[in-house]
């Protein structure tokens, strides 16, 4: 067993738990401590990448179950609360799963590199920090007072999220509060949105590919990083919540711009950090 691959596992677990939730994209994070670890062969790593961000929303399933658990079985009970939002999560989920089938492969190709990345942070940041200048009126106070119409809306936006460098709950946050939801529930509603889009990314990839993970120590490396994720994230979640009811995003938008003009100042004048 090859623990030094083990504790880059951990590391890039780390990494995921602590930036899937944050406005700063943890698939663009992921792929740059890939490069900088030299981390595994790259098409173990690619697959990995997706797979490991598993063990994050976990964490959200594990702190959330009674509400989500309420969300599914209100579908079929019709409690009001529960049924809204289990609807509304299922409408916002649709638009990305029609265009990660159809496209996703096509997006890994050509932008899971450090270009895109870079760009995908910068863009963004300037949207954060518009929104958070310009603040909407706030309609909805908490997740289940989010409309099906604006639930609609927020899956639209959620599908730039498959552009490395943009953040999927960066996207669905920013554009939730641009719609007029609330911080808290803007937040709380990406924790829950992330669920059938990552896992399902997530056991499509590893279905696509899994002639990829050939001996035990590749599902060890693979379960190490899943294992990690979900504990940092499960710590994460509870911060963030924390966070958003006293304090704005702005020092996540000034972070991905200047991530961002760091990678592409490194990008092209081959400079070196490692």
């Amino acid at each position: 067993m090859d623990l030094i691959l083990l504790l880059k596992a951990a590391i890039m677990g780390i990494v995921e738990g602590i930036t899937e939730f944050l406005p700063i994209s943890s698939t663009g994070h992921l792929i740059l401590a890939s490069e900088l670890m030299n981390f595994w062969t790259k098409e173990k790593s690619d697959v990995f990448v997706i797979a490991i961000q598993m063990g994050a929303i976990a964490a959200v399933i594990y702190e959330y179950w009674s509400r989500l658990w309420g969300a599914a079985t209100g579908m079929f009970t019709g409690e009001v609360k529960g049924r809204h939002l289990g609807f509304s999560l299922i409408m916002a989920s649709i638009p990305i799963v029609l265009v990660g089938l159809t496209f996703g492969q096509a997006v890994k190709d050509l932008l899971f590199n450090d270009i895109a990345v870079a760009i995908g942070l910068i863009v963004g940041g300037f949207i954060i920090i518009w929104i958070e200048k310009h603040p909407p009126k706030v309609n909805a106070q908490e997740v289940e007072n989010i409309s099906y119409k604006e639930a609609m809306w927020i899956g639209l936006i959620q599908v730039l999220s498959l552009i490395p460098g943009t953040s999927r709950s960066g996207a669905t946050i920013i554009g939730a509060m641009f719609l007029g939801i609330s911080r808290k529930a803007a937040t709380e509603f990406s924790f829950f949105l992330g669920i059938p889009v990552i896992i399902g990314a997530g056991l499509l990839d590893l279905y696509q590919s899994y002639d990829v993970f050939k001996t035990t120590e590749d599902w060890s490396v693979l379960a190490t990083g899943i294992i990690v994720s979900f504990v940092s994230a499960l710590i994460l979640i509870r911060a963030l919540v924390a966070y958003v009811a006293k304090r704005d995003f702005m020092i996540f938008a000034w972070y991905r711009i200047a991530s961002g003009l760091l990678i592409l100042l490194f990008a092209f004048t081959g400079w070196k950090l490692w």
